[in-house]
């Protein structure tokens, strides 16, 4: 049985975005469920153009809403990425490790307890890396390379992280292992942000990259781990 009869909306420029309402509120007509909006006076009339067209210009200005926030919030992790060269989370890639970078900027944040952090080299997997970069210039091939570690017994970057990586083998080296490393530019003292772009085909989310000129790149950093080896990270395919 329901508990309650209807759904008050105190705020439908947050309620509903787009045409969400148009899709939703036949739902709650159907089994009867009253939708209240103070904007309106009151319950909505299923029946009425102007309670209709007033939710849709909610809509609108929700779908608006939304848009600002998402441009504020890309430039200013942008700026981070760029001008204050900090780490901007996730997974910190083999061969690197996370490093305190001083308390938050944010007042607020800060005095929960939060705290930045950067990269700095793992001194144990970070020659791993600088050996797979010198093999591969020196003219190795993938599968050489990802042989010869597993040979010498290195454990592979799963093995080497087995919390976070429980649902693979992590029995040896791979060559998409190996190809990942050398195409991560982070190994120069890069960061690229923004990446990925999000699509929903189909109700699937799916990750594609973005164009070369829409990634925000960093300033260099004293982490790279391979510049010494060559002027740039190689990039086989």
């Amino acid at each position: 049985m329901r508990g309650f009869d209807a759904v008050v909306i105190g705020e439908p420029q947050r309620a509903f975005y787009d045409n969400q309402y148009g899709l939703t509120f036949p739902v709650f007509n159907h089994y009867g469920v009253g939708l209240w909006v103070p904007e309106v006076g009151g319950p909505i009339d299923p029946t009425s153009e102007a309670h209709d067209l007033i939710m849709g210009v909610f809509g609108g200005m929700s779908k608006g809403e939304r848009n600002r926030i998402k441009i504020r919030v890309r430039t200013a992790m942008q700026s981070q990425t760029q001008i204050e060269g900090r780490y901007l989370g996730g997974r910190p890639p083999y061969g690197y490790r996370l490093a305190d970078a001083g308390p938050h900027p944010n007042p607020a944040k800060a005095a929960d307890g939060k705290r930045l952090h950067r990269l700095e080299p793992d001194p144990e997997t970070a020659p791993v890396v600088q050996r797979i970069f010198r093999e591969y210039l020196s003219g190795a091939g993938l599968y050489a390379i990802a042989e010869g570690l597993t040979r010498d017994n290195i454990a592979c970057p799963s093995a080497h992280d087995r919390k976070r990586n429980s649902h693979r083998s992590g029995v040896a080296w791979s060559k998409g292992a190996i190809r990942t490393i050398l195409t991560n530019p982070r190994y120069t003292g890069r960061q690229v942000w923004n990446k990925q772009q999000a699509r929903r085909p189909h109700r699937r989310r799916r990750r594609r990259a973005r164009p070369p000129d829409q990634a925000a790149m960093e300033r260099s950093l004293p982490v790279d781990l391979v510049r010494q080896h060559g002027p740039r990270s190689p990039c086989p395919t």
